[in-house]
This record gives structure tokens, sequence and C-alpha cells, in this order.
């Protein structure tokens, strides 16, 4: 299950590993929330609602467009370093890619290292890397966005479930970037999740312009 893990040769791939998650890092670092609230005419979008710069936060501007365009971009920066590194150099350096892309958009250089949650990004991860597992995720967060409309409960259902999702599709290396990317998910939405349990947590489409802290 973990033959590509231990048959790979750390010491002479090490420095492929190491650009591949610079490479990763710097895509997923590209803020494209900030620019397409800037472009939409709603200011830094830090400075509304939970200051996030992702989707999420972006569409409580009212630029259901930006919101859009903010989603598919940060997936398909995921999804692109993931396809793009793994076309050269095979599925480890895909899977330091992945988790660079992640990265950077969670701890943008550019912003003081201070991001997004990185769920848009794992999910263009997750379908690079096995996209069954990647609809699966999908359609995890869809169905519980529909039935709940909160939207981090459902990136954390289909954390959660991505890497138990991995390992059903024998995909032991990929469930081990998923676990972590979990982890991750669930430390950065520690607020959320103290709000969705005291029931305060904003549902999808709400619209603010109120600074707050997610």
């Amino acid at each position: 299950m973990f033959d590509a893990f231990y048959t790979t040769s750390w010491h002479d791939r090490g420095p492929v590993f190491a650009i591949a998650l610079l490479l990763g890092y710097l895509l997923g670092s590209i803020p494209f929330g900030l620019v397409f609230s800037w472009a939409a005419g709603a200011g830094d979008v830090r400075k509304i609602g939970s200051g996030n710069i992702g989707a999420t936060n972006v569409l409580r501007t009212g630029k259901r467009w930006a919101a859009i365009a903010t989603l598919l971009c940060d997936g398909g920066k995921g999804a692109l370093a993931v396809l793009f590194v793994g076309a050269f150099h095979g599925n480890v350096a895909a899977v330091f890619a992945g988790l660079g892309a992640f990265l950077g958009h969670v701890f943008p250089v550019w912003l003081g290292f201070r991001g997004g949650k990185g769920v848009a990004t794992f999910l263009g991860v997750t379908l690079a890397l096995a996209w069954p597992v990647g609809l699966l995720a999908l359609g995890t967060w869809l169905a519980a966005a529909a039935v709940w409309r909160i939207s981090s409960l459902s990136a954390l259902i289909a954390a959660a479930l991505s890497p138990l999702y991995m390992m059903i599709f024998g995909q032991a290396l990929y469930a081990m970037l998923e676990l972590l990317l979990a982890f991750f998910i669930f430390a950065l939405h520690r607020e959320n999740i103290r709000r969705i349990a005291s029931g305060h947590e904003p549902r999808i489409g709400t619209k603010s312009a109120v600074s707050g802290k997610e």
C-alpha cells in the first residue's frame, strides 16, 4: 500500500521534492480572493466579514461572480500544482506539490502569512491526485451544504472523510496527505467549530460588511 513511499530514494530525490514543494507554494500563494474582490469593486476582502480571503467570505460581499471565480481559481491552483509536477516527476513529487499549494494558500508570504483556510485548494489537490476521490469529497461538501447550509461544517465533514475515501480506492500514499491536510483544516477552523457547537456559525450566502475573526 505504501510502495511509492518505501521505494523512493529520498536522498537522491530530495532536491526534486523540495522544488516541487516550493513551486506548489508559489502557485498556492496567489491570493485570488483578494484580487477578485478588488476587481468586483468590493474593496479589501480582509476587511469584510470574517476577514478571510476564501470564496465563502468573498461571497459575503454580495459579488457572486467574484466568489465563483475565487472558488475555481483557488481549487485550480492546487490541481495545477499536482498535475504539472506529477507529469514530470511522479506521484511522490505531486504529493509535495499539493502540500505546497495548500500551505501557500493558507500562509502566503505576500500577505504576511495570513491567507485562507485552504478548503477549495484542498479539493483541487484531491481531484488532481485521484479524481474519483475528489468527486466524492466534493459531493460530500455539497450534500452537507444542502442539508445544513454551513460552509465550514461541510468542509470539515469532507476533509474528515477524504483520507478514508483514498484508502477505499487503494491510494495509501495520497491518504497520508489527505490526513495531514484534514488536520490543518480542522486546526484552521477552531473558531468555526466553537460557533457550530454554540449554534452561531453564519450560513452560506450571509452578506456582511463587518470585520470579524473566523
